[in-house]
């Protein structure tokens, strides 16, 4: 938060959401990371829900030296990867932070899994949860890890990553709301390019298509005798809903607009559609508004087979209760 969506911007590499730990590295280059999800909080006995018997307090502490040990072994092991950067799913306990600031090693605690496994993929490396044998753990590698400051928040910049083509979209916003919709709109578009990227076919928007199809349609109707002309007749008007809609969502006057519409539409070759912008009807080719193919076909392929499921289901065949025995 903070700022406003125009300093929103894409970032080479990787952001982490995470600070660096006090006394540690604050800027590794060429790294060799090594990305785990294992439990490093056990230098200390947890004394709740544990029952542990003993004569006397040294006792406790030889059991508490006994984890630290083993927790000093287990740091070693990590160590021992040849490693330069550590980052755990999860927390990272002072005693193992500290023998890996000693050990110039970064340390980063309680990343997200969706971010570990992000970094995971983009640094080429494996997500490790054992450590017994290094030369099958596969490490990440970046050219530069550097705390960054943005707006307020301090976070972790992996740049020069394995994936050359990782990239990270920083969203700036005023509020949290904004930056929800912000991240929504950023998806739909991601969604809609890896869609178009799949099947480069693409549509003019603006309910171009639906009036084209809806002009069809009606032809149809017209060329159609009985009954089924009137179901022929509901499918075109349903089309129409589409620009109805979108001329609803932009606040103007939908009843007019579809006239207007349906009018251009009887030229030959028309291109028009609505233009939110302007308020009216708009030329799309001119204006460059186009939308997925594919994303188009699913829409009318699942509305008409929804429509067709409602009719198949007309009537409930519903069972008379079964009546009590009168068992007096």
């Amino acid at each position: 938060t903070g700022g406003s969506l125009k300093d929103s911007f894409l970032d080479e590499g990787f952001i982490l959401d995470k600070k660096i730990g006090l006394g540690q590295p604050k800027r590794i280059e060429n790294a060799k990371i090594l990305v785990a999800n294992t439990a490093m909080d056990t230098d200390k006995v947890k004394i709740y829900g544990a029952r542990v018997r003993v004569d006397s307090m040294a006792k406790v502490a030889e059991i508490e030296a006994a984890e630290k040990q083993k927790m000093r072994e287990k740091v070693q092991k990590i160590i021992g990867h040849g490693i330069n950067c550590f980052v755990n799913r999860q927390l990272i306990y002072n005693f193992p932070e500290e023998l890996f600031a000693d050990a110039g090693i970064l340390a980063i605690e309680h990343a997200d899994f969706e971010g570990i496994e992000r970094l995971a993929l983009v640094t080429g490396g494996d997500i490790a949860s054992t450590f017994d044998n290094p030369e099958s753990v596969k490490l990440g590698h970046c050219k530069v890890i550097e705390e960054i400051m943005i707006g307020e928040d301090r976070l972790i910049h992996f740049s020069g990553v394995e994936m050359g083509q990782a990239c990270t979209i920083v969203l700036r916003g005023a509020s949290e709301h904004v930056l929800d919709e912000a991240e929504r709109s950023l998806h739909d578009a991601l969604c809609v390019l890896s869609q178009t990227v799949n099947d480069t076919r693409v549509l003019y928007g603006g309910g171009w298509p639906e009036m084209v199809m809806a002009k069809e349609v009606d032809g149809l109707a017209r060329k159609t005798p009985g009954k089924k002309s009137h179901a022929i007749e509901a499918f075109s008007r349903a089309l129409q809903s589409i620009p109805t809609i979108i001329a609803d969502n932009a606040g103007l006057d939908s009843a007019d607009l579809i006239s207007q519409l349906r009018a251009e539409h009887h030229k030959e070759q028309s291109t028009a559609g609505i233009d939110v912008i302007s308020g009216g009807v708009g030329d799309m080719e001119k204006l460059g508004i186009s939308e997925s193919f594919k994303a188009k076909q699913a829409v009318l392929m699942s509305a008409t087979e929804a429509a067709e499921m409602i009719l198949r289901v007309d009537e409930i065949v519903t069972c008379a209760p079964r009546r009590r025995e009168d068992r007096m």
